[in-house]
């Protein structure tokens, strides 16, 4: 399964800045040791339903260490048969489609 979630406190620095408690949970998912990537809106975790739900999970509860309310935007992709290799594979098949 692929999932993109977006972890964000319920308040910020001085400037409204949430990088340093997003930070903490993305480091949480790249200790996780799954496929992961981060862009500037989610990060995307690849793998299993319950070893990605649990990363999930631990990421949100480190937010919650520094935050009273935290929130999460989660998009999962369940495709049987595509079970691993698709965080660059959906990518490809489009470049692919774009190319032609």
């Amino acid at each position: 399964m692929l999932v993109a979630i977006s972890i964000s406190p319920s308040g910020g620095d001085e400037t409204g800045g949430v990088s340093a408690s997003v930070a903490e949970a993305v480091r949480v998912i790249r200790d996780s040791g799954l496929p992961n990537e981060t862009n500037a809106m989610f990060t995307n975790i690849e793998g299993e339903w319950d070893e990605v739900m649990e990363v999930v999970k631990h990421a949100v509860l480190k937010v919650a260490e520094t935050s009273p309310r935290v929130g999460l935007v989660l998009k999962a992709d369940l495709r049987a048969g595509h079970d691993t290799g698709q965080m660059g594979a959906k990518v490809e098949r489009i470049e692919s489609v774009l190319s032609d």
